[in-house]
This record gives C-alpha cells, structure tokens and sequence, in this order.
C-alpha cells in the first residue's frame, strides 16, 4: 500500500525542515519547495495526496496558487498562514482551499486539519443509489462525479463532502452545529466562516442564478436546508 504523500510549498526553509520531519514520523511521505512556480510543477508532475500551502511566498501569492491548481486539479489543499483576518482566511476558501491553519500553530492541531481532509478526500459515500438527481443537477456517487445541465462541474474535496452530506439528508434543515461537526470536527463548532464560504461556492458552482437559490436555501438563524427538485433518485 502507498503510502501518502504531501507537498508542502513554504519558503521558509525552517518550517519546511519542521513539517517534514514531524509528517514523516507520522509515515507521510513529504515533498517540499520554496516558490509558487515550484508548487504548481509539482503538483502536476507527480500529483500529491494533500498540499499544504503557504500565502506568502516570493514569487506568486498563495492565493493564486491554489486558484491555478484549481484549474485542473482538485487535490485538498490547506493553507498555512501569519495573517489572521477573517477577511483574508475567506479569500483563502473562495480561492479553493479546504482549510487553514494560523502561524505559529502547534503540530497536534496541524495534524488534526491533515487526517480530517484526508478522511474527506478518501470516505466513499454508502448509498442505496449512486445517483442522485435534482433538477439539472446530478451527483454520480459511484464515479465521484457532478454535472448540472450535462456539464461537469468540478468540486473540492470539502466541497464535494458537503453537497454530499445535504443530499443524504435533503428537504430536513441541517444546523449550523451539525454540518461544522460532520465536515471540520467537533472543534470547529464556532467557525461559521467556513459555512459562508462554501455554501457560497456551492451556490455558484451549482445553482443557475446563485442570488436566488434553488437548492442550498438558508434557514435564517439555524441552518441551511437542500431542497429536492424533480427528478429525485433518492439516496439513504
């Protein structure tokens, strides 16, 4: 069996020598360059399992990093980062990143992000049906592949592990609570950031006028509910 490779893209050489020490002893194979450049070669040359990915790099911003990975890959990236503003981790999520982690942070934490987007990436949905269908919208649980008016439309893995978990339970209100809990862990209760962010994706990837959706409806003060349009293969 493989064994799980991550690319880190950071030029500080010291956190660099410290993440692959510590993802190493954990028995992740770890890959490491200092530029944007560097990254996006990387990751097309010998594809990883996980990026992590600093913002602040010399040469192209992190941000465009991943929205160029983007462009033909969704392998789970989690940014690394010394700014802390709500402002800029949103950017960071709207860019295609899964999660983020604040400089300087602990390696349990770091570790914690890692195994859960992994887990994410590689959890198989168990369905009676692998199809499910909505409107235009059609979720091939089988071929991990989504359409909507017959085009595919790509999604992140957090992205896909979310549309996942409404169409599980569609037509029922998901709260706030239950749907940080599901995706991000039960530590993340509080980060509702992460809801607006991907929701938002979603609704732009998949609605046809994401200002009034069809699907991914709010539920003011509680939650968000998915509702079903005909046709519905049902999936429980």
């Amino acid at each position: 069996m493989s064994r799980t490779r991550i690319l880190v893209i950071d030029d500080e050489p010291q956190i660099g020598r410290m993440l692959r020490t510590q993802l190493a002893a954990r028995g992740y194979d770890v890959d490491h360059v200092t530029t944007g450049q560097d990254g996006l070669v990387a990751v097309g040359e010998q594809p990883p399992d996980l990026v992590l990915l600093d913002l602040g790099l010399p040469d192209v911003e992190g941000i465009e990093v991943a929205r160029r990975i983007r462009e033909w890959s969704a392998v789970p990236i989690i940014f690394l980062t010394v700014r802390d503003e709500e402002r800029t981790k949103v950017h960071a999520l709207d860019a295609g990143g899964d999660d983020y982690v604040t400089k300087p942070f602990g390696i349990p934490e770091l570790l914690a992000r890692v195994r859960a987007v992994l887990r994410r990436k590689q959890e198989q949905p168990s369905a009676v049906s692998p199809i499910f269908e909505s409107g235009d919208l059609r979720v091939d649980f089988g071929a991990r592949q989504v359409t909507v008016a017959g085009a595919e439309v790509r999604l992140t893995p957090t992205e896909y592990e979310l549309l996942r978990l409404f169409v599980l339970h569609a037509d029922k209100t998901l709260t706030h609570r239950q749907l940080l809990t599901q995706i991000w862990g039960p530590e993340s209760t509080t980060e509702t950031q992460y809801l607006h962010v991907f929701i938002r994706q979603l609704r732009r990837k998949l609605e046809p006028d994401p200002a009034k959706p069809r699907h991914f409806v709010t539920e003011p003060g509680i939650g968000y509910r998915f509702r079903s349009q005909s046709p519905v293969a049902a999936v429980t």
